[in-house]
């Protein structure tokens, strides 16, 4: 029974980050360095805000948590301080709660009955608590290899090895099945790997789980891009199923702004890869932002990233720029109700470190010479609807043209679905008009045998989402295979996260 008083008596508390200084002058992680037994006794009381409110919002796949986590349960044996047993009750339905600890932005948070009003302190610190329950999970030696006891005899491929196709993999692999996971980069992790900054998520912390797969019997290539290296025709004989966890990762471009083609002006992925290559040793990146003053154009997740990743790599300056007014503070109940997730402003703690951020403005053209580009121009704007065809549209509010230098411009708007590649086409795939691959009911494509979950099927989305979708298509495929499965499935092809329409 959890402590239905525990949020009157506690305040909601963030863990304590090194100082700015510290984080500039380095790639780890932002979050101060805390003795095990003091950041445990913190956060038994951060979880004891959990109230018992009857009807746990957090861990409904609508409002909350598409993984199901056991929510209240965990809060309250991390407030009894039983580690072992939180453990097994958050590995029960997340295979990577060090992930979704440290990179989900927590809709559980937003659906917890304590953020229906400000005056209750805040939500309890959900993500604070998952993060250090896995932490002293691999302290403590809770995680083990799960070796299946059986073996089916039967052979599934996954192409890709991002938080899906990792979940679905390691799920398969419990469940007896030969599994080998395709991955056409160098190092394994997809977005997880060259994608999310260091300072975000250390690399070790993936590699302390890809070194249980590989113990628990999952097999990996990398530097194999399946349909070239491998041939569609090979992967379909040597596998009884595949599993498509490819991403989303087509980046939007600007193609309408005069001076996109100068030289210094790239999309954000063509930063952040080479610079999360540099802190793996392989050398300078191509795009550095040393020196340089930085616009980054998006004000996003991945715009964030490009920012503490510039600021790292010591930019002159970096300015962060967004169509859109500066949101509030508070959640809006008329724009965004509880428990849906809150439009609000969202600081990272990159933000905290340098530089600035500009809203309701918009790029009227790069500015360069010799080919490069030297500044940009901003207007003020305001984004509406087209009331006929309900397009967004970008209006300038007034003449005045504002002029900053740029060196480096990053384009951080947003992705635009799967990659075309010869995969698809071999498999006689074709994209939707959203730029993704359908599925039916069991995640199946419209190519028997062959499957999709994560982004390439969602759409670029959240890491929880992903470890979702990768947990419910193994339970698809091991059905495929066996004629039955008792592996959890906590999401559908269609599900959707609760919003106002």
């Amino acid at each position: 029974m959890a402590d239905p008083t525990g949020f009157l008596k506690y305040d909601r508390e963030e863990p304590k980050k090194k100082s700015k200084e510290d984080r500039l002058h380095s790639w780890g992680e932002v979050y101060a360095d805390v003795d095990p037994g003091e950041r445990n006794e913190k956060v038994r009381k951060q979880a004891s805000r959990c109230m018992d409110c009857g009807i746990p919002f957090c861990h409904s796949g609508g409002s909350g948590c598409p993984l199901g986590n056991l929510i209240p349960e965990w809060n309250d044996l991390v407030r009894r301080g039983d580690w072992a047993a939180a453990s097994d009750r958050l590995h029960a339905t997340n295979n990577f709660p060090e992930f979704t600890g440290k990179l989900c932005p927590a809709p559980c948070e937003a659906g917890c009955v304590l953020s229906i009003s400000p005056d209750s302190g805040g939500p309890v610190a959900i993500k604070r608590v998952e993060q250090t329950i896995a932490d002293q999970s691999w302290e403590a030696g809770y995680v083990q290899p799960q070796v299946s006891e059986v073996a089916s005899g039967q052979r599934v491929a996954v192409v890709g090895s991002g938080p899906a196709g990792l979940a679905a993999a390691q799920q398969l692999t419990r469940a007896g099945h030969e599994v080998t996971v395709f991955e056409r980069d160098d190092r394994l992790g997809g977005l997880l790997r060259y994608g999310i900054p260091e300072f975000k998520m250390e690399k070790k912390v993936l590699d302390r789980r890809l070194a249980q797969l590989r113990k628990e019997g999952t097999k990996f290539v990398t530097g194999c891009e399946v349909g070239v290296d491998l041939t569609v025709e090979d992967l379909r004989a040597q596998y009884d199923a595949v599993v498509l966890a490819v991403g989303a990762l087509r980046g939007r471009d600007d193609k309408v702004t005069p001076g996109r083609e100068l030289a210094g002006v790239h999309l954000a992925m063509e930063h952040l890869v080479p610079a999360n290559k540099f802190v793996e040793g392989d050398g300078p990146p191509s795009v550095d932002a040393h020196g340089k003053h930085v616009v980054i154009i998006g004000g996003g997740d991945t715009g964030a990233d490009s920012y503490g990743t510039a600021t790292r790599q010591g930019a002159l300056s970096v300015t962060q720029l967004d169509q859109y007014p500066t949101p509030p503070s508070t959640r809006d109940d008329e724009r965004s109700p509880w428990p849906t997730w809150p439009y609000i402003l969202r600081t990272y703690p990159a933000h905290e470190e340098a530089g600035e951020r500009k809203f309701a403005v918009a790029v009227k053209r790069f500015v360069g010479s010799e080919g490069r580009v030297e500044a940009v121009e901003l207007q003020q704007v305001r984004v509406q609807k087209d009331p006929s065809t309900g397009r967004r549209e970008v209006i300038p509010v007034n003449d005045e043209i504002e002029t900053l230098p740029a060196d480096l411009v990053l384009l951080a708007i947003g992705f635009e679905g799967v990659e075309e590649m010869p995969l698809l086409s071999g498999l006689g795939l074709s994209l939707t008009r959203r730029g993704t691959l359908s599925c039916g009911a069991d995640w199946q494509t419209e190519t028997p045998g062959v499957f999709v979950c994560g982004d390439a099927h969602r759409g670029a989305s959240l890491v929880v989402w992903a470890i979702a979708e990768g947990r419910s298509v193994a339970n698809a495929v091991d059905a495929f295979l066996t004629g039955a499965s008792d592996l959890p499935a906590p999401v559908h092809p269609t599900a959707l996260p609760l919003a106002v329409v």
